[in-house]
């Protein structure tokens, strides 16, 4: 899981200081994400492939390896993640990641918050986004 996550993370983020060197993200998953959280992989010929990583009603991580972009893999790992909470999702992404924007819009996440990104460990500024299965009560910012 770590190493689709970080294949990805560069891919799709060239410009974003990753926190932490790659051993650490290992450990993290290995120590932090795989006992703690509720794990989805993805995977293809032995390998993970992509992932989805929800706490409670956060949709944690969602990452591809970027072999796997644009063949309807994240789609799925989105419907799943809705299927296993139907009362709503939230997460957060970063604002220079347009294409994951943009997929997130696609699948019904409502922008509400925006900020400098002095709360995040990357300094990078972020977008919160939030699906709820009718909409309510939400509104664009």
């Amino acid at each position: 899981m770590a190493d689709t996550w970080l294949r990805s993370f560069r891919a799709a983020l060239p410009t974003v200081r990753l926190a932490h060197g790659d051993d650490e993200v290992r450990d993290w998953f290995s120590f932090v994400v795989v006992p703690q959280y509720e794990t989805w992989v993805a995977a293809a010929d032995g390998s993970v492939v992509g992932l989805l990583v929800l706490d409670g009603g956060e949709l944690e991580q969602l990452y591809l390896d970027p072999s796997w972009w644009g063949e309807g893999l994240g789609d799925r790992l989105v419907a799943l993640a809705k299927q296993q909470r139907p009362d709503g999702l939230g997460l957060w992404t970063f604002q220079v990641n347009g294409p994951a924007q943009r997929f997130y819009e696609r699948h019904g996440f409502i922008a509400v918050e925006r900020t400098d990104g002095l709360r995040n460990e990357e300094r990078e500024p972020d977008v919160r986004y939030v699906w709820q299965p009718q909409g309510e009560g939400l509104s664009r910012n």
